[in-house]
């Protein structure tokens, strides 16, 4: 059972659709890791066992579909998309017994190309959060070492895929929330550009930031989900109507990094970024140069602001969408009050956690007249400012490359309590959704004094991810394994 769930998903879609495994031992060899794992990680919020296995058994009677990539595979989605008829909670009380009666787009485009959804994982509630201690129902742990946080907000699925109870997981990055929690735990995540992956279904944190995406063991096997689930959507206005290339051919496609200039920006690589974290990141250039990379330095002169302009932006936005949570028309509701008035304010300050409050206040202040000039225009400027240094900044190299975060995990109760400082571990990830462009975190190595993963990431023009892919899938291909999460043994 263990050989099953340590394989890649390419790897399992090829002995699948070859019947060299049955769906249903693919389908238990997760169930059973997720038995051993999940009391240790808490990083699923739902789980489907039985309809999984159903399914399963169903899928071995009818055999392989050779039009379905991702037949009999068990993946995990982040409990921010809506599964019909099943809970989406967004990590929240408020939503405590929500069953949408649709199903977001990505999501039925995973089962139209035959993926078995085990669960939904844990998260900070309504993705506001760094390290997944905001969900309301339980707090995930870092398979490296349980005493740590495995990042945020996509936390339950980094760590569901770090710890082997699913081949893939779909994850959302509003300010880094992909790529952040697989540095932390050691994977492969994809944060697609604006537009290239349908909306539709994603409840809503910051509509303008929020993009869904891969999160897996390798760079193949992001390809191989990004083919499934990017193209245009009708029902999503967002949506790009741009022809969707197939990403997982074009990895094939470059074996080096000749010809391809690599842009360090000066601002990404300057201090606060810690000893071992920098030591992995560094060797990661020095492999770039050695597959025939030419590096060169760039100039990113508005990074500083760039988290500022984004909690802003954020904020503002998550203010107007967490308006529907009243206790009116769905979720949760304190019925003890008659008073209309009361019942929102009780109804909110209950099912709604500290954090998301704290956002929904400043966003409410930041758009309230006398302060919308002041700060919501300034911080849009400044996000325009941000996106020319990128254009700006492609006119020298292909890709830029950039540490993902400051250090390794921290631990659990570490930063709870200090907003501000969970806030700055996104300092190198907010600029690239401001922006709105794809990037990709892959691991580099473990720190030399905490052991824990370390991930560097590569940025790209916008809709250009097979070329991210192409490069994370030479570097991971130079770098040696992690092995095993030590914190599981």
């Amino acid at each position: 059972m263990n050989d099953i769930v340590e394989k890649s998903l390419l790897e399992t879609s090829r002995s699948l659709r070859e019947r060299q495994v049955k769906v249903i031992e693919v389908v238990e060899a997760c169930l059973d890791r997720i038995e051993k794992t999940e009391p240790k990680i808490n990083a699923l919020l739902h789980l489907d066992r039985e309809s999984c296995l159903a399914r399963a058994q169903e899928m071995d009677r009818s055999g392989p579909d050779p039009e379905k990539p991702l037949w009999g595979v068990p993946i995990t989605i982040k409990d921010v998309l809506c599964t019909k008829d099943s809970p989406t909670t967004c990590g929240s009380k408020i939503l405590e017994n929500f069953r949408p009666c649709y199903e977001a787009t990505l999501v039925k485009k995973l089962k139209d190309a035959g993926a078995i959804i085990l669960g939904k994982n844990n998260m900070d509630e309504f993705a506001m959060g760094s390290s997944t201690e905001n969900s309301a129902y339980k707090i995930a742990r870092n398979p490296w070492n349980l005493d740590h946080v495995p990042g945020g907000s996509s936390g339950g699925s980094a760590a569901g895929v770090a710890a082997g109870q699913c081949f893939a997981s779909i994850g959302t990055d509003t300010g880094g929330s992909i790529r952040q929690p697989a540095s932390f735990c050691g994977i492969t995540g994809l944060k697609p550009t604006y537009g290239r992956v349908s909306r539709f279904g994603l409840v809503a944190f910051g509509s303008s930031l929020d993009q869904a995406g891969p999160m897996t063991r390798s760079a193949a096997d992001c390809a191989l989900i990004l083919n499934v689930i990017s193209g245009h959507d009708p029902d999503d206005s967002t949506s790009v109507p741009r022809l969707v290339p197939d990403f997982l051919a074009a990895l094939a496609e470059r074996k080096d990094l000749k010809g391809l200039r690599i842009g360090l920006p000066r601002q990404y690589w300057e201090e606060g970024i810690s000893p071992e974290t920098m030591e992995c990141c560094q060797s990661a250039v020095n492999l770039a140069r050695d597959a025939g990379a030419d590096i060169v330095e760039v100039d990113m002169p508005h990074a500083q602001f760039g988290i500022a302009a984004y909690y802003i932006i954020c904020m503002a936005e998550a203010s107007s969408n967490l308006a529907r949570y009243d206790g009116v028309k769905y979720g949760f509701r304190d019925k003890s009050r008659a008073d209309l008035l009361e019942m929102y304010r009780e109804t909110r300050s209950q099912g709604l956690g500290e954090e998301v409050q704290r956002r929904i206040m400043m966003g409410t202040f930041v758009l309230s007249t006398g302060y919308y000039d002041a700060y919501y225009k300034k911080a849009a400027q400044i996000r325009r400012l941000i996106q020319q240094d990128y254009v700006q900044a492609f006119e020298s190299c292909d890709l830029v490359l950039a540490p993902v975060t400051p250090s390794t995990a921290f631990k659990i109760g570490e930063n709870i309590d200090d907003p501000l400082q969970m806030y700055l571990t996104d300092i190198f990830t907010t600029s690239l959704n401001l922006a709105g462009m794809p990037g990709m975190t892959v691991p580099v190595g473990l720190g030399k004094d905490t052991g824990l993963p370390v991930g560097i990431q590569l940025i790209a023009p916008a809709f250009e991810e097979a070329l991210v892919l192409q490069a994370g899938q030479v570097l991971e291909n130079a770098l040696p394994g992690l092995g095993t999460p030590k914190g599981l043994s």
